[in-house]
């Protein structure tokens, strides 16, 4: 594990700088900051799955961002918000094909079934087998509505 996560979005700092690509640049600081910040609130060094979840939480504000920006008629803005989002996306692992999401969906709805638990405690105790599961590699609301129209 010579190359990690931190390692990578740092080397991306430097080239970002050397391009002069500013946009790229900013986006890259902010992720930084935001890896910073955790490992001084929790004193330790972070290994690539924290990295990983910061970098989810990162993805996750973005499309949010995107859809009020939108919403709101700025379009400007929401695109800013768009170009962060890819640059963001280039240090989460591949996404996961349909046919594994469907796989793991389904697994982890056996599983919570079969132990006796229905209604809202399911869904809870599917998402939390399903975020381990696909940590990363997939958009945990597009996985919650499958969940849900599945459960109806």
């Amino acid at each position: 594990m010579s190359n990690t996560l931190k390692q990578q979005i740092s080397d991306a700092v430097k080239t970002a700088m050397r391009a002069k690509d500013s946009a790229r640049l900013g986006t890259l600081r902010l992720l930084q900051a935001a890896i910073k910040q955790k490992e001084i609130d929790d004193r330790t060094e972070l290994n690539d799955a924290e990295i990983v979840a910061i970098i989810e939480k990162q993805v996750k504000q973005r499309r949010e961002s995107i859809a009020a920006f939108e919403q709101a008629g700025r379009v400007e803005t929401a695109e800013q918000e768009k170009a962060e989002l890819v640059v963001l996306q280039e240090f989460l692992p591949q996404a996961a094909p349909q046919e594994e999401i469907d796989a793991a969906i389904a697994a982890a709805i056996d599983e919570v079934t079969a132990s006796g638990i229905t209604g809202g405690p399911a869904m809870g105790k599917i998402m939390g087998l399903l975020k381990t599961r696909l940590a990363g590699r997939a958009d945990m609301a597009a996985l919650s509505a499958q969940v849900k129209a599945r459960l109806a």
